[in-house]
């Protein structure tokens, strides 16, 4: 095993430091030059990819509110934008968008987090020979099943139920029986 350790914390707020110019500022960047990131992190995996063309992992962990879905999030933008596909594709776009639907069916409202995911995510990345993502694949594993038929108080069941119950009343949903 070898690897780079970094320790991020979640400001609970969004900060300035994860946008497209900080994301070309890490590109292209060794581990060490800049600043401990998220972006060093995926910069450095990204050029072992490319140089060693073997497959790389990123492991992030922590415990609930930590930050999980989000640095997630932000490698895989990290991934889209340094591939330079955005115009040729719009694979990196479907990657991302399909977060929000995960996170409907497997995220829910607990006593420290309004948004906190309740399973484990094993997201891999295709790139092809260009190192342009070319597809992902999302696993899911460990899901909270307790939770759909018991919640602690101050806390939710996964956030689907509620966006459904919620839409009873359009015509697509009729056949669900869901009532309000």
């Amino acid at each position: 095993f070898q690897g780079i350790v970094l320790v991020a914390i979640n400001p609970y707020e969004q900060l300035p430091i994860y946008g497209q110019d900080v994301i070309y500022a890490y590109s292209g960047q060794n581990m060490g030059d800049m600043d401990p990131h998220i972006f060093a992190v995926a910069e450095e995996a990204y050029k072992q990819m490319a140089r060693d063309e073997k497959n790389q992992s990123i492991i992030v962990s922590g415990e609930s509110g930590a930050g999980k879905t989000v640095s997630a999030k932000y490698a895989m933008r990290f991934f889209a934008t340094v591939g330079g596909s955005a115009s040729e594709t719009n694979i990196e776009t479907k990657v991302l968008a399909s977060s929000p639907i995960m996170e409907a069916i497997g995220n829910a409202k607990t006593t420290r987090n309004d948004n906190s995911s309740r399973f484990g995510k094993y997201i891999q990345i295709g790139f092809d020979k260009r190192y342009h993502i070319i597809g992902a694949n999302m696993r899911t594993y460990l899901l909270e099943k307790s939770r759909v038929v018991f919640q602690a108080e101050d806390e939710r069941n996964y956030h689907i139920f509620y966006q459904l119950c919620a839409s009873a009343s359009l015509p697509e949903f009729k056949d669900l029986g869901l009532s309000k």
